[in-house]
């Protein structure tokens, strides 16, 4: 392993030209820029990051904070794995890195937060499982760190963000289920404060208040984010004295779980009770073909990347027209479960 001072005495340069060669600078041509590059590479040279943070200012590194945990991420789930491959193709443009920042469950996830702060660990962080009420926001804005959030809250300190749009999925669901004769339409929502439980609950209402009907409170369930949730939802459904005739399920995971528990008391989904949901890998098996709704979820990581970067100095003029705030619409797969 060599270091920089002995990179620029092999090649018989200044360790300046060195330097601005590594760094990319345009002000050394591109001959030289060549010779460093190869010569690094025979040494063995590795910058020193830590070093060069500390002469930037920067880590180079883009957190995203998500909660680990069974009850909270699921069983094999790709959904952030999706949105990471397009925040990643656009961060590779400016030699930044997308680190995951795992928050376990057991975790108050401010604290967590505090502590990833204080350490100064990243440049820029996006923000998940945002709550009804999430102090995060505020930190964040304290500490003038750039921060998107994937989610709203009602704890608003002007951040970008970008969200599913679930009041379309419920305005979209609702009113295909009604179309259809439905009237007793029941919903599952994540335990805890989650805001997206909130938002589309509230939709729901508003949408069947329309047609003159009502969300009976004993057909809103709760459920984990993974397919147990799922199953559990199907067997309180069978337990209901007055079993609802559709369900929507608002998480991608639970669709499993609930044909699961549907088919072993012999009830078919689009026949014995209308299923719609939101699609994952794994729906693609299911049978009958889910009814259900699909975002690009790759497409969203770029625009994610790309509206953080927009409120970096560094980065900004790069992207002008970055959207600040969108929901991100969800395409209706039309299946035979609903």
């Amino acid at each position: 392993m060599k270091g920089i001072r002995q990179l620029a005495e092999h090649l018989d340069i200044s360790i300046g030209t060195v330097s601005r060669a590594l760094n990319g600078k345009p002000d050394v041509n591109e001959e030289t820029r060549r010779r460093v590059l190869e010569a690094a590479e025979q040494l063995g040279y590795v910058a020193n990051q830590a070093g060069r943070s500390l002469r930037k200012g920067a880590t180079g590194i883009i957190g995203f904070m998500m909660q680990t945990g069974h009850d909270i991420t699921g069983q094999g789930d790709t959904f952030f794995l999706r949105v990471f491959d397009g925040m990643q193709t656009v961060l590779t443009r400016h030699k930044l890195d997308l680190v995951a920042l795992l928050c376990s469950s057991e975790e108050d996830p401010d604290d967590y937060l505090k502590r990833i702060v204080a350490r100064g660990f990243a440049d820029g962080i996006i923000l998940s499982a945002t709550r009804f009420q999430d102090p995060r926001f505020e930190l964040l804005q304290k500490t003038k760190i750039p921060f998107i959030t994937l989610g709203r809250s009602q704890t608003d300190v002007g951040q970008p963000w970008y969200d599913l749009d679930f009041e379309g999925m419920a305005e979209d669901a609702v009113e295909r289920l009604v179309a259809k004769g439905h009237r007793r339409i029941a919903m599952s929502r994540p335990h805890g404060d989650i805001n997206l439980g909130h938002v589309f609950e509230n939709h729901c209402r508003v949408v069947l208040a329309r047609h003159g009907l009502e969300l009976d409170p004993a057909n809103v369930y709760r459920s984990g984010p993974n397919e147990p949730g799922g199953y559990n939802v199907a067997q309180q459904v069978m337990k209901s004295r007055d079993r609802p005739s559709a369900i929507i399920l608002l998480n991608e995971a639970t669709v499993v779980g609930f044909y699961r528990g549907l088919q072993e008391v012999g009830l078919k989904p689009g026949k014995d009770i209308a299923v719609i949901g939101q699609y994952s890998p794994q729906a693609q098996f299911l049978n009958p073909v889910l009814t259900c709704f699909r975002p690009d979820l790759r497409a969203l990581g770029v625009a994610l990347a790309e509206s953080l970067l927009a409120t970096m100095p560094d980065f900004a003029h790069h992207y002008p027209d970055a959207v600040r705030r969108r929901l991100w619409p969800m395409t209706l797969i039309e299946g035979e479960s609903g």
